[in-house]
């Protein structure tokens, strides 16, 4: 009589975040945008062989299947960022994140000794806001005088939130009002833009369709909880701040499609990647509709959805690292960012471009 064996959990294999740290010449941090948003460079990983090409965003086509699915995130990003006033005439400055109840707004602010609980700033339409309450993380909660108008008050006053390590001496440039917006952004709500998504053009979309490659979108508005720090040994301990999506039917159906056509769902920026998974169900569907994306993907995860993604070069040690590294592994994910870093790639936002198979 065969004695039945009980099966033992395989524990996770350690995660450090100094394994996921390189050195990166500040110099390669992309500062302004190409001229042209699809001439920026590609380089194309094959995560099963870490084998490498390189190409530029326009010839991007020539590495999909006819069948894929490009799937794109379109959020706008909001004028979020007002200057402001505190009680004795000192600057002060808020980023709006999102509206929490009528009037109130959950918001980043600085400098921390001029934003105490009960604090009057003075906005810059000459209304005034109070500081409610001190949260963790720079956060606080913000009551405005006149809540009906806080959308118009950005409108007017508020400016584009650039990511602090774009660092001008004279701030905002023209061209940063359309270039930090992707062409198919339509939903406002991000205060930060999905930036794999600024590479296509109008051009490019159609190239992608012609070659029977199919494109859908969904909504995720970036906040701010995607960039915050990772400051514990195991990033697995780390905290990461749930963003709200939507996807529509019609992508949840396009998924369905591709997949019976053999296509692979190309997620198109870790943003699209998060919502896909946080919607991700045990069979590979995506349940449509309005969520919190709460997905932390780091090595070790599975993707039910996602096959294939597009994305830009990442901060060290950050989530969107150990998202990339999730999707090709830790080695091949470094030994990528150490060719891309060889060949003078440009990294960050307006920076350049990867396409892992």
């Amino acid at each position: 009589m065969a004695l039945a064996v009980a099966s033992v959990p395989v524990a996770a294999p350690p995660l450090r975040l100094h394994d996921f740290q390189f050195a990166l010449p500040p110099e390669l941090i992309a500062q302004v945008p190409l001229e042209r948003r699809d001439h920026a460079r590609l380089l194309v990983l094959e995560r099963r062989t870490g084998r490498m090409a390189h190409a530029h965003v326009h010839e991007l086509p020539d590495f999909l299947r006819p069948g894929d699915l490009l799937v794109f995130n379109d959020t706008r990003v909001v004028p979020a960022r007002l200057a402001c006033r505190g009680p004795s005439g000192g600057a002060v400055e808020l980023l709006l994140i999102r509206a929490e109840a009528a009037g109130r707004w959950l918001c980043l602010g600085k400098p921390a000794r001029r934003l105490r609980t009960g604090t009057i700033l003075r906005l810059p339409d000459g209304a005034t806001a109070r500081v409610a309450a001190v949260r963790r993380g720079g956060e606080y909660h913000v009551d405005f005088e006149r809540p009906d108008d806080v959308t118009a008050l950005l409108s007017r006053y508020g400016e584009l939130p650039l990511p602090p390590y774009i660092r001008r001496p004279h701030g905002l440039l023209p061209i940063d009002q359309t270039r930090y917006q992707t062409v198919f952004a339509r939903k406002s709500g991000a205060v930060a833009a999905p930036t794999a998504g600024l590479h296509f053009t109008d051009e490019l979309l159609r190239a992608v369709r012609q070659r029977g490659i199919n494109t859908a979108t969904l909504t995720l508005h970036v906040g701010p909880g995607t960039f915050r720090p990772v400051r514990v040994d195991d990033p697995r301990d780390h905290r990461m701040d749930a963003e709200w999506c939507d996807v529509p039917q019609d992508t949840a159906g396009a998924i369905v499609a591709a997949r019976r056509r053999g296509g692979r769902v190309v997620a198109v920026g870790t943003t699209t990647t998060r919502a896909l998974e946080s919607a991700a169900q045990l069979d590979g569907t995506v349940e449509a509709g309005p969520r919190w994306a709460d997905r932390f993907i780091v090595p070790g995860d599975d993707f039910r959805v996602v096959d294939a993604l597009f994305t830009n070069f990442h901060l060290p040690g950050s989530t969107l690292l150990l998202l990339v590294s999730a999707m090709a592994g830790r080695d091949i994910t470094l030994s990528a960012y150490d060719t891309a870093i060889r060949h003078r790639y440009r990294f960050y936002s307006y920076g350049d471009a990867m396409l892992i198979v």
